[in-house]
Protein backbone atom coordinates (compact mmCIF):
# COMPACT_ATOMS: atom_id res chain seq x y z
CA UNK A 1 0.00 0.00 0.00
CA UNK A 2 1.50 3.26 -0.90
CA UNK A 3 1.06 6.07 1.49
CA UNK A 4 2.58 9.61 1.86
CA UNK A 5 3.17 11.23 5.36
CA UNK A 6 4.16 15.09 5.37
CA UNK A 7 5.80 16.38 8.81
CA UNK A 8 7.14 18.99 10.09
CA UNK A 9 4.60 21.87 10.60
CA UNK A 10 4.44 23.94 13.31
CA UNK A 11 3.87 27.41 14.66
CA UNK A 12 6.61 30.03 13.70
CA UNK A 13 6.60 34.03 14.02
CA UNK A 14 5.99 36.49 11.50
CA UNK A 15 9.05 36.37 9.35
CA UNK A 16 10.31 32.90 10.36
CA UNK A 17 10.98 29.57 8.59
CA UNK A 18 10.04 26.37 8.24
CA UNK A 19 10.90 23.21 6.54
CA UNK A 20 8.01 20.66 5.66
CA UNK A 21 9.12 17.00 4.54
CA UNK A 22 7.19 14.91 2.59
CA UNK A 23 7.87 10.99 2.32
CA UNK A 24 6.36 8.28 0.26
CA UNK A 25 6.43 4.85 1.09
CA UNK A 26 4.90 1.80 -0.53
CA UNK A 27 5.79 0.19 -4.16
CA UNK A 28 5.97 2.11 -6.98
CA UNK A 29 6.53 2.04 -10.43
CA UNK A 30 7.31 5.97 -11.64
CA UNK A 31 7.00 9.58 -9.72
CA UNK A 32 6.12 11.69 -12.29
CA UNK A 33 4.90 14.58 -10.14
CA UNK A 34 5.28 15.37 -6.53
CA UNK A 35 3.97 18.65 -5.35
CA UNK A 36 2.59 21.04 -1.68
CA UNK A 37 -0.80 22.18 -1.95
CA UNK A 38 -2.21 24.79 0.27
CA UNK A 39 -6.17 25.01 2.63
CA UNK A 40 -6.57 27.85 4.38
CA UNK A 41 -9.85 28.03 6.66
CA UNK A 42 -13.25 28.52 4.30
CA UNK A 43 -11.01 29.12 1.25
CA UNK A 44 -10.24 26.16 -1.65
CA UNK A 45 -7.09 24.02 -1.47
CA UNK A 46 -4.05 25.78 -4.03
CA UNK A 47 -0.96 24.94 -5.11
CA UNK A 48 2.19 26.24 -3.30
CA UNK A 49 5.21 24.27 -5.51
CA UNK A 50 5.65 21.35 -7.45
CA UNK A 51 8.21 19.36 -9.02
CA UNK A 52 8.42 16.88 -12.03
CA UNK A 53 10.47 13.94 -12.64
CA UNK A 54 13.12 16.28 -14.61
CA UNK A 55 14.01 18.82 -12.09
CA UNK A 56 11.09 21.42 -13.59
CA UNK A 57 9.55 23.02 -10.46
CA UNK A 58 6.66 25.58 -10.75
CA UNK A 59 5.53 28.09 -7.79
CA UNK A 60 2.38 29.71 -6.82
CA UNK A 61 2.35 33.84 -7.44
CA UNK A 62 1.89 34.19 -3.56
CA UNK A 63 5.01 32.33 -2.88
CA UNK A 64 7.17 32.81 -5.21
CA UNK A 65 11.11 34.01 -4.31
CA UNK A 66 10.14 32.49 -0.64
CA UNK A 67 9.46 29.41 -0.84
CA UNK A 68 11.54 26.21 -2.50
CA UNK A 69 10.93 22.97 -3.22
CA UNK A 70 13.49 19.64 -3.81
CA UNK A 71 13.47 16.08 -3.66
CA UNK A 72 15.91 14.47 -1.19
CA UNK A 73 18.62 12.05 -2.07
CA UNK A 74 15.98 9.34 -2.34
CA UNK A 75 13.73 9.96 -4.95
CA UNK A 76 10.78 9.34 -3.01
CA UNK A 77 11.30 12.23 -0.26
CA UNK A 78 10.36 15.70 -0.90
CA UNK A 79 10.66 18.95 0.53
CA UNK A 80 9.55 22.75 0.72
CA UNK A 81 11.54 25.05 2.19
CA UNK A 82 9.59 28.46 3.84
CA UNK A 83 11.50 31.37 4.84
CA UNK A 84 9.63 34.74 5.21
CA UNK A 85 6.36 33.42 6.36
CA UNK A 86 3.51 35.54 6.55
CA UNK A 87 0.65 35.26 8.81
CA UNK A 88 -1.80 34.35 5.27
CA UNK A 89 0.59 31.72 4.89
CA UNK A 90 -1.18 29.73 7.65
CA UNK A 91 -3.12 26.52 6.24
CA UNK A 92 -3.17 22.75 6.50
CA UNK A 93 -0.14 21.96 3.84
CA UNK A 94 -0.95 18.74 1.54
CA UNK A 95 1.52 16.56 0.19
CA UNK A 96 0.33 14.98 -3.43
CA UNK A 97 2.30 12.47 -5.66
CA UNK A 98 1.12 10.88 -8.81
CA UNK A 99 2.53 8.65 -11.03
CA UNK A 100 2.61 4.80 -12.33
CA UNK A 101 2.52 1.52 -10.38
CA UNK A 102 4.23 -1.35 -11.00
CA UNK A 103 0.92 -2.64 -13.03
CA UNK A 104 1.31 0.54 -14.51
CA UNK A 105 -2.06 2.11 -13.28
CA UNK A 106 -1.74 5.71 -12.63
CA UNK A 107 -1.99 7.21 -9.10
CA UNK A 108 -2.62 10.46 -7.23
CA UNK A 109 -1.84 9.97 -3.58
CA UNK A 110 -2.83 12.90 -0.74
CA UNK A 111 -0.96 12.90 2.56
CA UNK A 112 -2.89 13.37 5.94
CA UNK A 113 -1.45 17.06 6.10
CA UNK A 114 0.47 19.29 8.01
CA UNK A 115 -0.53 22.43 10.24
CA UNK A 116 1.66 25.26 9.67
CA UNK A 117 0.66 28.58 11.83
CA UNK A 118 2.33 31.91 11.66
CA UNK A 119 1.47 34.10 14.13
CA UNK A 120 2.45 38.06 13.69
Amino acid sequence: QVQLAESWGGLVQSGGSLRLSCVLSGTISTINHMGWYRQAPGAQRELVASIISDGTTNYGDSVKGRFTISKGNAKNTMYLQMNSLKPEDTAVYYCNARGLLVDLRSYDYWGQGTQVTVSS
